[in-house]
């Protein structure tokens, strides 16, 4: 039995099996999900694609790691976030119960 069941959400819109029932994610995909939903929501994802400094661009990396080890299903201290490419940013975390997980926003 999952501990965390979420709706799947895909290109901001439900995600729906052949019959048009919504689609589940659970466990670590879910807290996965929520990560990425809590970075989107709180707008310092914008900022930080919009700066050019490279010391604002850290403090706000910085802001969201902070936002992100403020979930208590991750292990404390465990929020990484890498630029893969200008424009894409890799985040990693540990949760308590299901391991390692990667967002990718």
């Amino acid at each position: 039995m999952s501990n965390y069941v979420d709706l799947l959400i895909v290109g901001n819109d439900l995600a729906l099996d052949p019959s048009n029932q919504p689609l589940l994610v659970d466990d670590r995909a879910s807290i996965a999900q929520d990560i990425a939903h809590m970075i989107r929501d709180s707008g310092l994802l914008v900022t930080l694609i919009a700066e050019r400094d490279r010391l604002r661009q850290r403090d706000c990396i910085q802001q969201i790691e902070l936002l992100v080890e403020a979930d208590v299903r991750l292990v404390p201290g465990t929020a990484r976030i890498l630029q893969e490419i200008p424009g894409r940013y890799l985040v990693t975390a540990t949760t308590l119960k299901f391991g390692h997980m990667k967002v990718t926003l």
